[in-house]
C-alpha cells in the first residue's frame, strides 16, 4: 500500500514543535519501504494553515514530536493520521512506523503561542 508520510524537521531530525520546524520531509512509502524523500521549506506558522498545506501536498500520515490540538483536529477532519511523541532521526521514525513499532503518545500542546510553552515539544 502506498502512503505519503510527512515529518516536521530540523535538518534530518524531527522538529520538537510542529509549526516551528525548518522544513517538512515527505516520505513516499510502499509496502513497508521508503521509496523517496522530499523536503519542502516550512511556509510559515499560521493557525490552521499547516495541516491543510500538508494534506494538500498529499500527506496521509504526520509523524511529529508534538502539536496543538487545533492542528490535530484539522488533520482528523482531512483524514490524516497523526502520530505524536516521536523524536530523533526522521527517516528512522518513519521506518519504525512502517514496522508498526512507533505508536502515538497523544502529546498535544494546549497553549502554544511560543514553542517553549510545550515543554519538550
Amino acid at each position: 500500500m502506498k502512503r505519503m508520510i510527512a515529518v516536521p524537521a530540523m535538518g534530518t531530525n524531527i522538529g520538537q514543535h510542529f509549526g516551528h520546524c525548518e522544513s517538512f520531509l515527505f516520505f513516499d512509502t510502499e509496502d513497508g519501504a521508503i521509496l523517496s524523500q522530499t523536503s519542502i521549506p516550512n511556509p510559515g506558522h499560521r493557525p490552521g494553515f499547516l495541516p491543510n498545506f500538508l494534506a494538500d501536498h498529499g500527506a496521509q500520515i504526520v509523524i511529529a514530536a508534538g502539536m496543538g490540538g487545533g492542528a490535530v483536529d484539522i488533520f482528523n477532519e482531512r483524514g490524516v493520521e497523526v502520530v505524536l511523541g516521536a523524536q530523533g532521526d526522521a527517516a528512522a521514525a518513519v521506518q519504525s512506523y512502517l514496522r508498526g513499532d512507533l505508536k502515538s503518545t497523544g502529546s498535544v500542546c494546549h497553549e502554544h503561542e511560543h514553542a517553549d510553552e510545550c515543554g519538550e515539544h
